[in-house]
């Protein structure tokens, strides 16, 4: 069963909402001109395939039925482009987690011709921070095939947006074998932000399946832990 969130105002006030969710987890996917139909198709089923894969699906199932993780998605490129594909929904059994997968591999692409305003994305992503219910943990998971070009750039949006409590992994996805722009190392120095914070990079959007499914195993095994212990 899917369960969207109440405005996190309102969950505070239940007893015990805090305790209600072991971890935020915020996903990004890149939609700017420089990603084609092809690859936009292979993103999207590569995140819904890494969501229903056994190890993530154990990750996301494993402390229930007391401490489940909340998921949203967006999608962003410009300044002024990102779009909610699944606003913040407890994944509290593995129908839920079916369902957000078969809606994000359906969802259409709002967007085909702005370029990649990473600034703007994490702007937006503090904010939809903001409206998330009470949870012990949040993460949030870039992925993009390119560097900031328009707009401020991630140093200005943490110094800017509050992102306190907020881990920010990345997905780089590296078409060239040799990284010639250097995308990496581009996210390891400016997107990668707070305690723990990694990448895991996919080698083409034929990857993305297998680098998130690598990502989101890590990130859920530390909240699983976190919790348990």
């Amino acid at each position: 069963m899917i369960r969207t969130f109440l405005p996190a105002a309102s969950l505070a006030a239940l007893p015990g909402a805090a305790d209600a969710c072991r971890l935020a987890l915020l996903l990004a996917i890149d939609v700017s001109s420089s990603v084609d139909a092809s690859e936009d198709a292979l993103q999207r089923q590569g995140l819904a395939a890494a969501l229903v894969s056994e190890e993530v699906r154990a990750g996301f199932l494993a402390t229930l039925p007391d401490a489940p993780v909340a998921l949203s998605v967006f999608e962003w490129s410009g300044r002024w482009t990102q779009t909610e594909i699944i606003g913040w929904t407890l994944i509290d059994g593995a129908d839920a987690l079916e369902s957000a997968a078969a809606r994000i591999s359906t969802s259409p692409r709002s967007e085909t011709q702005s370029p990649t305003a990473l600034g703007y994305a994490l702007g937006y992503a503090s904010s939809a921070f903001a409206g998330a219910p009470p949870c012990a943990a949040h993460t949030l998971d870039v992925s993009g095939d390119g560097p900031n070009n328009e707009g401020f750039g991630p140093g200005l949006a943490y110094a800017n947006f509050d992102f306190a409590g907020v881990t920010v992994n990345g997905l780089p996805i590296v078409s060239e074998p040799d990284d010639p722009e250097g995308l990496e190392r581009y996210y390891e120095e400016n997107v990668l932000h707070g305690p723990g914070a990694f990448s895991v990079v996919a080698r083409g959007y034929d990857d993305v399946a297998r680098a998130m499914r690598e990502k989101l195993v890590r990130e859920l095994a530390g909240r699983v832990y976190g919790t348990l212990r």
